[in-house]
């Protein structure tokens, strides 16, 4: 008989090493797993050592029977101490249809495991993430996770169309990637047609353990999803603007994770469910009260607020009676913290803050309203919740607060400004200095004829004149398979005319724009500045403009055309605040930088849900550089087929 005495093993995953005991939380998710390295999409679990001992009947065998006994104790001591670099964290969605009741009216709507706003994704710097979607509801479904970086998977990023073929319905994919070099809020939703209204939910990524935040440890965090909820059936709505060329129906009413608060129409709302997240243990406590949410806080007490905007359209105002909160984190990027009583965050946008139950004991409202700075029609509805002291009675009197004016530009502008990279030694804003693409983006509206359509056109959104077209095959796929007439690599980098972008005169130019799928190619590592420049076409209006596979620096901002020559002195190369979708302000310009330092094809566009549809899109194509580990990994084999 041969005894087999194992050694502890080693799991690497990164640059992280903590003991295996504390994989074990209370997160309800399984233990690591091994994935093939291959994919560089796993916790890479080391060879066990063994040891072959041969036993006889003998005193010699007793002897070494007694030893394997003694070594085995000690393994038992020591396992607990056992090093591991990462962990695998399995999660399931199950997209399906629920009956949900808003507004005292119900409908059907798509949902992850039955839950709106869906389930939290929580993860570790480092950690891999493998997520199993299984589609049981009647229309194609894939899942972004927004904002994480997805290096060499880009697989796993998400985008209909663009980076895989839809899942189709009674199908499934496994997304695979690791969270690398990063840690705060993020969020995954859906990502085609416009199910995002819906399917939606926080990713919430901590720090390596024993790696403290860069500010106070809060006492408790707490999930805060803001949203649009329409009575009508969200796909019926676009499909509806498509056939008639127009804009369509604005939403009903805002939500705070899940739910609008008492309303003119409907004073009494269902029960709501918020999500308080213990720092350490990862414990939920879910509090609900049926007017809306009702968040209650311990006086003294700081509490993390992790704010997500999943709103489909509008850019939100946030904000709590009688309390500043101090921002510490976008995008998950660490800022330098600072204090506001009013939050702006747009659409596709997170932002992390402190908030300390300090004030005298009570209730107070907590309001979420729109920002438009331009004649554009919005949902104007204010969505309310209460903050609540628990040592105040039910019957305290409510603190009130009135919301931001809709528009409410230089209160917008000075949250903006104010956001600056935490730029420390552990955390430097590496900013690109040397640029090998300069780019020039301009954004906005157009009109193109619609033989269909009752006014005989409608309206597009093009980037340099060129509403995107969707393929019917997802272009990353054409692209590492070297198959022709998908996609045309010859994305300009300039607007075809120079003319006021701002203004009102475009004499000669014409709001007609070129429909056409067109990316841009730029070389691995290469450094790309690109000047997004809003137009006054049809309207000038704030464009959220997020890109998928990298976080950019936000290096400059302003009012009017861009200047080349005067405006670039101005650029923040220091500190630049960190994102992946930043706004593009009404009637100005956003400079954003980036490293193109991961290979495969990385959409970006307008996260106005509606400009998006309307064609405000692109892509980059991002070259392998040299090697396997600057190259785009092979497409698992259940990637989904068109």
């Amino acid at each position: 008989r041969d005894a087999v005495v194992l050694y502890p093993i080693t799991a690497q995953c990164g640059r992280s090493t903590r003991p295996i005991s504390d994989l074990l939380d209370s997160d309800g998710h399984s233990a690591p797993s091994c994935v093939t390295p291959e994919k560089k999409r796993s916790c890479l679990i080391g060879p066990q050592k063994a040891i072959p001992v041969r036993t006889q009947e003998t005193e010699r065998e007793q002897a070494e029977m007694a030893r394997l006994q003694v070594l085995t104790a000690v393994l038992l001591l020591v396992l607990p101490m056992v090093l591991v670099e990462c962990r695998v964290r399995n999660y399931k969605f199950n997209v399906v249809m629920k009956k949900t009741t808003r507004l005292c009216s119900t409908k059907p709507i798509v949902t992850v495991n039955g839950n709106f706003p869906g389930p939290r994704l929580i993860a570790r710097e480092d950690d891999t993430v493998l997520v199993k979607v299984v589609n049981h509801v009647k229309y194609n479904i894939s899942i972004h996770w927004h904002g994480i970086r997805q290096l060499r998977t880009g697989w796993s990023d998400g985008p209909a169309y663009i980076t895989q073929c839809p899942i189709q319905p009674g199908q499934s994919y496994v997304y695979n990637f690791t969270v690398t070099g990063q840690r705060g809020t993020l969020f995954w939703h859906a990502h085609i047609l416009w199910l995002r209204a819906t399917v939606h939910g926080v990713i919430v990524i901590l720090p390596k353990y024993s790696v403290p935040y860069p500010f106070p440890k809060p006492d408790r965090e707490v999930v805060v999803v803001l949203g649009e909820w329409w009575k009508s059936d969200v796909e019926a709505v676009i499909n509806q603007a498509m056939k008639s060329g127009g804009a369509p129906n604005v939403s009903d009413a805002h939500t705070i994770n899940g739910y609008p608060g008492p309303t003119a129409n409907c004073p009494t709302q269902n029960q709501s469910v918020l999500y308080i997240t213990n720092s350490l243990t990862s414990d939920i406590i879910c509090l609900s009260r049926a007017e809306g949410f009702n968040f209650k806080v311990i006086p003294g007490k700081n509490y993390l607020l992790r704010i997500v905007n999943a709103a489909l359209n509008e850019e939100l105002f946030f904000k709590i009676a009688g309390h500043h909160l101090t921002v510490v984190e976008t995008d998950a990027a660490y800022v330098k913290p600072f204090n506001a009583s009013t939050l702006l965050i747009a659409p596709g946008q997170t932002t992390t803050a402190i908030l300390s139950a300090t004030k005298p004991s009570g209730k107070y409202l907590m309001a979420v309203s729109p920002f438009m700075d331009s004649p554009i029609i919005v949902d104007n509805l204010t969505a309310t919740a209460t903050l609540h002291y628990t040592d105040a009675p039910a019957t305290s009197p409510l603190f009130l607060t009135s919301p931001p004016p809709l528009n409410a530009t230089p209160l917008a502008t000075s949250f903006t400004s104010s956001l600056r990279h935490l730029n420390s030694p552990t955390y430097p804003a590496v900013v690109p200095t040397r640029i090998h693409h300069s780019l020039l983006f301009t954004v906005g509206l157009g009109v193109n004829p619609c033989p269909t359509c009752p006014g005989g056109s409608r309206v597009v959104a093009d980037i340099n004149n060129v509403t995107f077209v969707m393929p019917a095959t997802a272009l990353l796929q054409a692209h590492y398979h070297n198959v022709s007439g998908v996609f045309t690599a010859d994305f300009p980098g300039r607007p075809p005319a120079t003319w006021d972008f701002t203004g009102r005169n475009v004499t000669g130019i014409g709001p007609a724009t070129t429909a056409a799928t067109r990316v841009y190619r730029v070389g691995y590592n290469q450094t790309v500045e690109i000047v997004l420049q809003d137009t006054g076409m049809i309207a000038a209006e704030n464009h959220p403009i997020h890109l998928h596979g990298f976080n950019f620096f936000v290096v400059g901002r302003g009012i009017g055309n861009f200047n080349p020559v005067t405006d670039p002195v101005r650029f923040n190369l220091v500190d630049p605040v960190e994102r992946n979708t930043v706004g593009v302000p009404s009637g100005g310009w956003t400079a954003i930088r980036f490293r193109a330092d991961n290979p495969g094809v990385w959409f970006m566009h307008c996260h106005l849900e509606i400009h998006t549809t309307w064609g405000l899109k692109m892509a980059f194509l991002v070259d392998n550089g040299k090697g396997p580990e600057q190259s785009l990994i092979p497409p698992p084999s259940d990637l989904p087929k068109c």
